[in-house]
């Protein structure tokens, strides 16, 4: 009989510095898909206010801290990380655990930008993608989301399943970004 270990996504995988950038698993905590029912996003919006601390995310924005995260997932969808719902959300929306389904790292640094204009079609300049700002987009290749929690840190996101394939494209990333950094001039 096989004896089964539970693993993060990236066990073994992570963290992985080059420089002064870092990428590092974020351990899984409770993720959460709200999918509002019709014309239910304030309500749902006042129900989160009240049990968690946070808001219905705009468009392409998120909402909270480190205890508790809304964050824009698309179209009347938005992803609550790290709380266990308040029982009262599901009057307001369909509720749907994504805890095992996705691979989360954070990466930092100075050129962490500069890393991530490699990995997706995004703007990511300060002007336009400032902190508190989220995507879904592709992530060298695969379906992910992105969003800046710093000024020089940001949170990946892809499926579990891709957790390999996004290690190692990002250290990719990194590692020719820093050799910029270091070639001659």
């Amino acid at each position: 009989m096989a004896d089964l270990k539970a693993q993060t996504p990236c066990a073994g995988l992570l963290p992985v510095s080059v420089g002064d950038l870092s990428l590092t698993e974020i351990r899984p905590v409770r993720m959460t898909s709200l999918a509002p029912y019709r014309g239910c996003v304030a309500a749902l919006s006042a129900a989160m206010q009240a049990a968690h601390g946070v808001a219905w995310p705009e468009p392409g924005r998120l909402t909270g801290d480190t205890q508790a995260r809304a964050l824009w997932f698309g179209r009347d969808m938005a992803l609550l990380i790290g709380p266990e719902p308040e029982a009262g959300l599901a009057a307001h929306a369909a509720l749907t655990d994504q805890s095992d389904g996705w691979a989360v790292v954070q990466l930092e640094g100075r050129q962490a930008a500069e890393v991530l204009a490699r990995l997706c079609p995004l703007d990511l300049r300060d002007a336009v993608f400032a902190p508190g700002h989220t995507a879904r987009t592709d992530v060298a290749h695969m379906a992910g989301s992105i969003s800046r929690l710093g000024p020089q840190l940001w949170q990946i996101m892809v499926f579990r399943s891709m957790a390999a394939t996004l290690v190692h494209e990002a250290e990719i990333a990194m590692r020719r970004v820093a050799a910029r950094q270091n070639s001659p001039v």
